[in-house]
């Protein structure tokens, strides 16, 4: 009987297996990748934002949530960390 019980479960088992391998861990991977990015953007980094916009970093406010992008010439609009979709040019780190 024991045999039988462990039988029908396996495949149970393997999808879910299947699953983790396949989307899960990949998922886990792209937002710790996503969110290293985001903690890396530095003032005068050039941004693309989930919404579009594309604009220069001029203000990273630390401890917040937030940062301030430069998207033309005297505009700047306050961004939250995480809309950040890419970073197109990053400066070079001070030396």
């Amino acid at each position: 009987m024991e045999g039988g019980a462990i039988a029908q479960f396996l495949p149970l088992i393997l999808i879910f297996a299947i699953m983790y391998f396949l989307l899960i861990r990949p998922q886990q991977k792209k937002m710790k990748e996503h969110q290293a990015m985001v903690d890396a953007v530095r003032r005068g980094d050039q941004v693309v934002t989930q919404g579009g916009l594309i604009g220069k970093v001029s203000k990273v406010k630390e401890g917040e949530n937030e940062i301030e992008v430069e998207i033309a010439e005297g505009v700047k609009v306050r961004v939250v960390k995480s809309t950040i979709a890419q970073v197109l040019n990053k400066t070079e780190p001070a030396k």
